[in-house]
């Protein structure tokens, strides 16, 4: 039995059914599944338990896969296993997954909204960088800072690094008068010379320059 044996066993409008499970793959893989992950999990609610072979099968997704599938997604939060001969998973709960998801969601935005009233207060950004990169995300901070007149803003997760890099050059900045704020994580290390924000989930490192109040 594959998944379209499963839609067709649902009853219904067999063209919707699949139109939903395609939805719901999609919607699954923005929250961070990956394809074969998507279909197993969808595979074990419509199961409610099962051996990962069988989710395999009904899900049509590898069978040397299958494991390491079931395991990423018990991992993620989406499936418990119970062990015995041969290993077998259930689903959590769609309901649960959801509340956690939006937890979630509420969280991450709430952070942003802070770190937008921080960069409010500050004034509006002249220049605003999000660099993927190590090398260039150093570079460019370390222009901006020589750079900076009156204020600088960086939010980062990763400050502790970037000191090593260009503390001095911070340093500099802060001797010559300029206002340095550092948003980030709890319990890194801010120079007393400066002002420290403390933020959670903090993912980007981004930086403003002499913002205008």
């Amino acid at each position: 039995m594959d998944i379209k044996s499963v839609i067709s066993k649902l009853g219904g409008d067999m063209d919707r059914l699949r139109d939903d499970y395609l939805k719901v793959s999609g919607t699954l893989a923005r929250f961070g599944l990956s394809e074969y992950e998507a279909r197993a999990y969808i595979a074990l609610v419509a199961l409610g338990s099962s051996s990962a072979s069988y989710v395999a099968e009904v899900g049509q997704i590898p069978r040397t896969s299958a494991y390491k599938i079931m395991e990423s997604l018990e991992a993620k939060g989406f499936a418990r296993s119970k062990e015995g001969r041969p290993r077998s998973f259930a689903p959590v709960d769609p309901s649960e997954i959801e509340q956690r998801l939006v937890s979630d969601l509420k969280e991450a935005f709430g952070k942003i909204r802070s770190v937008k009233d921080i960069m409010s207060e500050k004034g509006v950004p002249q220049l605003v960088y999000t660099i993927m990169g190590r090398d260039r995300v150093l570079e460019k901070i370390g222009e901006m800072v020589d750079k900076s007149e009156t204020s600088f803003v960086i939010s980062s997760p990763s400050f502790a690094d970037i000191r090593k890099r260009l503390g001095k050059r911070f340093a500099s900045a802060s001797s010559r008068g300029v206002k340095v704020t550092v948003i980030t994580s709890p319990f890194i290390k801010v120079p007393r010379a400066f002002t420290a924000v403390r933020r959670k989930a903090l993912i980007a490192t981004d930086v403003i320059s002499d913002g205008k109040m």
